[in-house]
């Protein structure tokens, strides 16, 4: 049974008028009248008696209201239960350490003025191990650095990265590259921008962290490559000598990812999104 036929049924009912019950339901007289007239053809008998002050409900009319009310009532509640299913309740962001900065930070701002009602966490890690979290379902989204090659893993969108080669000013720093972690891209990234120099004999030194790194290279102990960005945020850009470095010799973009079957119902804000670092 037509669901909408019940909901001008039950309309007209309260009312007890046709013209009110249509006013109601913001629809033209006849549309009601003819919905009416299909549904006492598909029940087979009529639903009111025809008055001049309005209608009134026959005893078959009586008798369907109570269930139709409840029909429409169930019909409601099933919508605006759909509704809070395509919303964004709570959104589970992963990022990489040197990401954190650069665009997790004015993510979260951006969320928070644009849906302030989603619940937001926060996990950092590094890039291995927040792919494998998007494939196991434990984050919604993700920054990590370069474009994923998993198969199951979809990119939301690319943010390009200006890359420094950054050493001191005091003295000639290019016998050790100084990184976060091994795996980190912009570690890599700095072999292999030392193999584009030609510079085969070198050291490397991991560091706690990007501003540990900035103060040892002013100190003179060793280079590395960075994002501008991040150079920027942590106050080094006029306190060691950077050099551009083109993404045709290293290229590392950040990307936000999801998983291809995950994708969150905010998923097309976040393709569009751009966020000032």
């Amino acid at each position: 049974m037509d669901s909408n036929l019940l909901k001008v049924f039950a309309a007209v009912a309260e009312k007890k008028s046709i013209s009110l019950g249509a006013k109601k339901l913001k629809v033209t007289q006849t549309n009601v009248s003819l919905r009416i007239k299909q549904l006492e053809k598909n029940l087979g008998f009529e639903l009111f008696h025809r008055v001049p002050k309005g209608v009134l409900l026959t005893k078959e009319g009586e008798r369907l209201l109570p269930i139709a009310k409840e029909i429409v009532d169930k019909v409601k509640e099933a919508q605006n239960q759909i509704r809070n299913i395509k919303k964004q309740d709570n959104l589970i962001i992963a990022s990489t350490y040197s990401n954190t900065k650069m665009r997790l930070i004015p993510l979260l701002k951006k969320l928070n003025e644009d849906y302030p009602n989603i619940k937001l966490e926060v996990i950092t890690n590094n890039t291995i191990a927040i792919k494998q979290m998007i494939v196991e379902y434990k984050v919604d989204i993700a920054f990590i650095n370069n474009e994923p090659t998993h198969e199951d893993i979809a990119l939301l969108k690319r943010f390009e990265n200006e890359l420094l080669f950054v050493e001191s000013k005091k003295k000639c720093s290019r016998n050790t590259i100084l990184g976060h972690q091994d795996i980190c891209a912009f570690f890599n990234g700095a072999k292999k921008y030392y193999e584009h120099l030609g510079i085969e004999d070198y050291e490397t030194l991991e560091l706690a962290n990007f501003e540990v790194i900035l103060a040892c290279i002013e100190l003179g102990m060793g280079s590395t490559l960075l994002p501008k960005s991040i150079v920027k945020k942590y106050g080094y850009l006029s306190k060691v000598k950077t050099t551009p470095v083109s993404n045709e010799i290293v290229d590392i973009p950040t990307c936000m990812v999801c998983r291809k079957d995950n994708i969150p119902k905010i998923g097309n804000y976040l393709k569009k999104l751009e966020l000032e670092i």
